[in-house]
This record gives C-alpha cells, structure tokens and sequence, in this order.
C-alpha cells in the first residue's frame, strides 16, 4: 500500500510508529494529484514545494520531540470558503481570484496547533451557497457530479488525494457528498467548531465538518477539536445498542439504491445483534425542510448584501434573488420557522436514552446525478442540519452503476462523541471496505 492510501489515522500510527515519514507521505499525496488532479479538478489552489516544506518541518519537530498531537504530519485540504493565510480564498467568485487573508480561519488555525499542514484549497460551489459549480468530477464516475457545495474536499479524500479535508454544511452540502463519493465525515453539532474566518450563509445553520476514510480519521479531528468526550471515545458492542431505522417524511424522495442502502443497514445491524426498530418522528418534522430553505433564504439576504450592494448585477442570478427576496421571506415567516425548528430540537433529543441510542437515515437520494450543472438534492439532510444534530455519513451500498450510496447515523446535540463511538461499531458491519 502506498503512504497517500493510508487513512489519516493508519498515516498518524505509522508516523509515530517511525515507519513512515510526514515528507514520504506528502510527496505520495502529491505524486497521486498530479496523476489524478487532470481528471478529478479537485483543487482551486496547491503548492507542492511549500507541502513539502511543511512536512520536513513536521519530521524535524517530530525527531526533536516537539509532537503537539496525532495530527502532526497530516496533510489536510481546505474548502476555498474557509480562509487560510499561505492560498487565496476565492470562493468560487470571479471578484474574490486573488484575495489573500491576512490570517487563518479558526479551524485552520487549530489544526496547525496540533501539527498538520495545509495541502491546498479545494473547490467550492460559489460562496458554498449556489450559483457558479465547482469544476470537480466525481473520481470514479467522470461527467457526474461529487456534490456540493464541498465539491473538491469530498472527491479529494475519497480519491485518495488527501486523507483529510474540512467541508461545510447549511443544507446537505458535506454529508451528501460523503455519500456520493463513499467516504466518510462528521457535521458536528452546530456551534462547536468555531464558524470564524469562513463565509456565512445561514448563521442559525453553517457547520464546518470533515471527511476522511475511517470513523477514526473523524476522531482524530475530533480530539483536535476538543469536542466534548472526544478524547474517550470507546465502540461500544453492537449487540447492546438500539437502533432506530428513520425513514423520515421524505422516504419517497429516494431513490430505489437510496432505500435498498438503509434497509441493508438495518438487516445487517439486525444480524450483527443490534436491536433495530422503526422510527416514526412527530407531524411537526415534516415541516422542517421548509423551515431549512426559510431559514438559509431568510438569513442569506443579510449575507449576500454587501456583495449586492457593491457588484450588482454583475453578482450571479441566485445571490442577486436572495438579496431582493424573491422567495418572499418576511419576518414573520422566519420568525415562525425559528420557533418550530426551537421547538423541534427539544422533542428530538428528548427521543433518545435507554429505548435509542442511534438513528439510522438516507444520507443522499441515491447514486451522484450526471452532469457537473447540479450538485444533488440535500432532500435527505435539510431536517437534521435544521436539529443541530451531529450527523456521521457511513459508506458501505453500492447503486445499480457500481457508484457509492450511503446512510448517516443520528444522535442529539452535543452527544458527538458517543456518535463517533458508535460508528466505530457500525462502520464495520456496513463498510465491506472498512471490515477487509
């Protein structure tokens, strides 16, 4: 196997093990985008000698002792929304090529503390919202999209090009392509990670979150994160845990692979000994997509203003409909969706205890949509983005073209540790990938 196949925690093991170097990895990463990124387009921005000169920066601190944590060594990549001193944050937006921030987002900054490095910048759609689509392929289906709007990070990890990449989620946009380009990642519990140096688009709903290949690579950069518990994380046996299968309001949206994926994970849990039963959510929930578009068009109008204000009509079509309300949001109307999705959120983590431990849920319609002119329909995510629930896509099904097809598992808020514990469990029984 060679270093860029390695999931970030196998890479962080063998780092600290001695038997791999943080400069044989990083040039293993970077000798596979080079054959890799023509097809792919993974990246809005890479340097392969400063990647380089960063990880020889990390052996160096390594062989002196100076190990800040696990992630020492790590190459990550960035979603080109989130800022980072050494690339330009373009967001995807012709009046942003060249802006260089003075210093990292927050994230960033933290995953510097605990010594990894950036990789690169990866293509967004537009400001992570709408408008113009990233120019990236889905790895193994060239002319079908990987999702969005953390197009590039999502098709970078699966592709091998990375083994980490930070996504945002206000809508579906980091846990449908997870399930896309069958790979995992984490959407946190909304407000635990620090949003500080990333562009806005619905405060009340942006998440930053990560992909990697393992339940334990999002771990990793739990730990980093200091997410409550994250540092105890312990899989519990599937056998004692429960279970409960949602198929939601929106079960019709699917697509056949979409269902074929979460009856399969609810048999295989079954046989593996989990106690595994059917999850009926109260009427109020099936309110809550709406409440999510209300919600990011409410909000957007205040993001996208200044952009407004000072390009407009050279702003695309979509940013300039959300500054002039076309879809009607008065402030009645928010306030109304504000107070359900309030009102939701206590309901939801009062379902959960000694009857429930997980849900399990579609994580995408299906297999990724041809075309590089959509970035798939986040049918299957707006609920649970509105809930604040931490949410973990796991890959495992495969759709009628061979392409990945995922679930995600559901917890409360702020109950991201016992999640990551218990994808450690599951992750096996439905990745074939993971269990060889």
């Amino acid at each position: 196997m060679q270093a860029h196949e390695l999931t970030a925690s196998q890479a962080a093991a063998s780092m600290e093990a001695g038997e791999l170097s943080a400069e044989e990895l990083a040039r293993s990463c970077l000798a596979h985008i080079d054959a890799r990124e023509p097809a792919v387009k993974a990246w809005a921005a890479y340097d392969p000698d400063r990647a380089i000169r960063a990880a020889r920066e990390a052996d160096k601190r390594r062989a002196s002792g100076d190990v800040p944590g696990r992630l020492l060594g790590l190459p990550f990549g960035v979603k080109d929304m989130i800022d980072t001193a050494e690339y330009p944050t373009t967001d995807n937006t012709p009046a942003h090529y060249g802006n260089r921030p003075s210093h990292d987002a927050h994230c960033v900054a933290i995953m510097k503390a605990m010594g990894a490095y950036v990789l690169g910048k990866t293509d967004t759609v537009e400001f992570a919202a709408a408008g113009r689509k990233a120019a990236t392929h889905h790895p193994m289906a060239p002319g079908r999209t990987p999702g969005g709007s953390s197009s590039g990070s999502g098709a970078a990890v699966a592709d091998r090009q990375v083994p980490l990449a930070f996504g945002t989620q206000t809508g579906g946009s980091l846990i449908r392509p997870a399930s896309f380009n069958g790979v995992y990642a984490l959407k946190p519990t909304h407000n635990l990670v620090s949003w500080d140096g990333a562009r806005h688009y619905s405060p009340s709903l942006d998440t930053i979150g990560w992909y990697g290949r393992s339940p334990q690579d999002l771990t990793l950069v739990a730990e980093a994160f200091r997410l409550p518990g994250a540092d105890m994380v312990t899989a519990p046996p599937v056998e004692s845990l429960t279970v409960g299968i949602a198929r939601t309001h929106n079960w019709d949206a699917a697509a056949p692979e979409g269902k074929d994926a979460l009856e399969r994970a609810a048999r295989l849990l079954a046989e593996a000994g989990a106690r595994v039963v059917d999850i009926d959510l109260p009427a109020p929930f099936a309110d809550l997509n709406q409440t999510q578009r209300v919600m990011m068009f409410g909000e957007g109008r205040v993001q996208f203003l200044a952009e407004y204000l000072l390009r407009g009509a050279a702003m695309h079509q979509d940013f300039v409909d959300r500054v002039e309300n076309v879809n009607q949001i008065t402030p009645r109307l928010l306030a109304e969706h504000l107070n359900l999705a309030a009102r939701c959120r206590e309901t939801f983590d009062g379902l959960f205890g000694v009857d429930l431990d997980v849900i399990v849920t579609p994580a995408a319609p299906g297999e990724a949509p041809v075309g590089l002119d959509t970035t798939g329909d986040w049918v299957m995510n707006s609920m649970w983005t509105v809930l604040h629930a931490p949410c973990l896509a796991v890959p495992g099904h495969r759709g009628p073209n061979g392409l990945p097809v995922g679930v995600q598992l559901i917890a409360p808020r702020f109950a991201d540790s016992s999640l990551l514990g218990m994808a450690e469990a599951i992750a096996p029984v439905l990745d074939p990938d993971l269990a060889a």
